[in-house]
């Protein structure tokens, strides 16, 4: 795939990521402080939350702008509470390594297991994380597992004298504080709702990174492409097209999917025809059903 046609130069003003940004941040306000109903504010603030995570997305990977730092400040406000915009960069840059991928110590983004922890774990456990290994239970349960054990990575971290990731969580203060000032100000929203809608962010989120990597010995074949054109791609910024970001993590969101159409034969090639039509078809076969098993099933000892 070394055709230069897909690969040129960004324009000097990416208006489709500016407007985004103006109307993810728009809406997140005035559902946060516009005293609407709830059976509307929540939904609102549910889909800004996740569209921000996705810009959070476009950021590191260069854009909206050329200046690494005016992307951050661009996306700094913590609209998802939890995560420091430094740690989220670092560790997906770290999961870029595509032979790394799937591996339960070296992708940080992995959601399999080293066989050996995961005989080590209690039944009651097991049985939680099986059910994180369906589509009903990474939404449901999965963001509130995936974020107690980043944290608590994190600041096992931070204990031990990571300087670099105790910086991060300090930067995350001002963001966070950003966020806490206008709830504060001007919310109209409940607490309960708030959490509530950002909650449901994480969980639409889960439906990405549900399948995005298989377990499969070429690490060109790890990938997935989800041929999806609805709600649910444009929240993902299409990052549904996933082994087509892998193969060119630098090309802006919107050009994905052209991207794909063109040289769609060669993508599906190269990655096994690891394939879903659309994101119904993954609600179809894997809502109460896992897709993977936890532990790693081509792991091998150290």
């Amino acid at each position: 795939m070394s055709d230069p046609s897909d690969l040129r130069a960004c324009p000097k003003f990416e208006w489709p990521t500016w407007a985004l940004l103006v109307l993810t941040y728009a809406t997140w306000g005035i559902a946060t402080a516009g005293n609407l109903p709830l059976w509307l504010a929540i939904p609102l603030v549910t889909l800004s939350a996740t569209l921000h995570s996705s810009l959070c997305h476009e950021a590191l990977h260069g854009h909206p702008t050329r200046w690494a730092r005016l992307n951050e400040v661009l996306v700094s406000p913590a609209l998802t509470i939890c995560v420091p915009y430094g740690r989220f960069r670092d560790t997906h840059l770290q999961h870029h390594h595509d032979e790394r991928l799937t591996d339960p110590y070296d992708d940080p983004e992995a959601n399999f297991m080293d066989p050996a922890v995961w005989e080590q774990l209690s039944p009651g456990w097991q049985r939680v994380l099986r059910f994180n290994n369906s589509l009903f239970g990474r939404m449901l349960v999965g963001p509130a597992i995936g974020l107690w054990a980043f944290i608590l990575g994190d600041m096992r971290a931070i204990a031990k004298g990571d300087h670099a990731i105790r910086r991060e969580w300090l930067l995350h203060i001002p963001a966070l504080a950003v966020v806490i000032w206008w709830l504060a100000a001007f919310g109209t929203m409940p607490i309960w709702a708030f959490a509530l809608a950002t909650y449901a962010g994480w969980s639409i989120l889960k439906i990405r990174t549900f399948l995005e990597h298989r377990a499969k010995e070429r690490a060109c074949e790890r990938t997935v492409i989800v041929e999806d054109r609805g709600l649910l791609a444009l929240l993902f910024l299409n990052n549904n097209f996933h082994a087509v970001h892998h193969t060119h993590p630098g090309v802006p969101w919107y050009r994905l999917p052209a991207l794909y159409a063109a040289r769609q034969g060669e993508y599906l090639r190269k990655n096994g025809a690891y394939r879903y039509s659309s994101y119904a078809e993954v609600f179809r076969r894997y809502f109460f059903v896992a897709k993977d098993p936890v532990p790693h099933p081509l792991w091998r000892k150290r």
